[in-house]
Order: C-alpha cells, then structure tokens, then sequence
C-alpha cells in the first residue's frame, strides 16, 4: 500500500504550494533565513493532506531582547542540522 506524503501548505509564505513530507506531522521551511512552521490537519486536499501555517521562527530560538532565547526551544529542523542555539 502506497503512503501519501503530498502536502498542501495553507497560509504563510508558501501558501499554495504542494511539497513531499515524509508524513510528518510538522513541516519547516527555511526561507531568507528564518523558519517557518506548517502543521499536518486531518483536512485533505485532492490528492495530499493540508498543512496550515503555524508562524515563523529564527533558526536559533529567540533573539536577546525580544525574549530569553534561553528559554525558548529553536526550530528543530535547525537544531538537527546544527544551527539552533544554546537552550
């Protein structure tokens, strides 16, 4: 049995655009150095699940000022890949 991976993002930067996840139930997409965050609904689309837009996080967590980046949990495609920052 095929597994469908097709996703339709709605919202944020990339709305329209059908992407392959993998089946995971979040998606980041890096665009001009930030992330940007679409989660899995139950809704389908004709041939693929839809995504909505879910907001835009730094690749590193918070920045000083704005909040403690200390206490906030960076993006984990970032952090798999070895940018996030210290938490």
């Amino acid at each position: 049995m095929d597994t469908n991976t097709k996703a339709h993002l709605v919202g944020g930067p990339r709305d329209g655009s059908t992407i392959d996840t993998g089946g995971d139930a979040l998606v980041e997409v890096e665009l001009d150095g930030m992330m940007h965050r679409y989660v899995r609904t139950t809704k389908q689309h004709e041939d693929g699940t839809i995504y909505n837009y879910d907001g835009m996080v730094a690749p590193d967590g918070g920045e000083p000022g704005v909040e403690d980046p200390q206490a906030r949990v960076a993006s984990p495609k970032a952090d798999a890949e070895g940018h996030g920052g210290k938490h």
